[in-house]
């Protein structure tokens, strides 16, 4: 089964393109849930509310995390930018 730390860890190899920084390690990273199906949701909060990478980082953690062994589904929610509805309707546009 799929643990909250494996999530982090395989999230940590996505960095913040202008800092050259693990998103994990800046703490951009939260609410992360995983459910014995191996379904994974998680929370992205970028530092800028007009951070135009945010969807490049968002969609890079959700992509790391669905190579996981185990893992079903996974969710990425921004929260905290301008254009949050809109950039999470395309990155979770075909799970629901």
């Amino acid at each position: 089964m799929v643990s909250k730390e494996d999530v982090l860890n395989a999230i940590k190899v996505v960095p913040d393109p202008h800092m050259g920084i693990s998103i994990v390690d800046m703490g951009l990273i939260k609410d992360v849930i995983v459910d014995d199906e191996g379904n994974v949701e998680f929370t992205l909060t970028p530092t800028n509310p007009g951070c135009m990478s945010v969807i490049h980082m968002a969609a890079g953690a959700k992509n790391a995390v669905l190579e996981l062994e185990g893992v079903k589904t996974v969710k990425a929610t921004v929260k905290g930018h301008m254009m949050e509805d809109d950039i999470n309707k395309i990155l979770n546009e075909e799970t629901e």
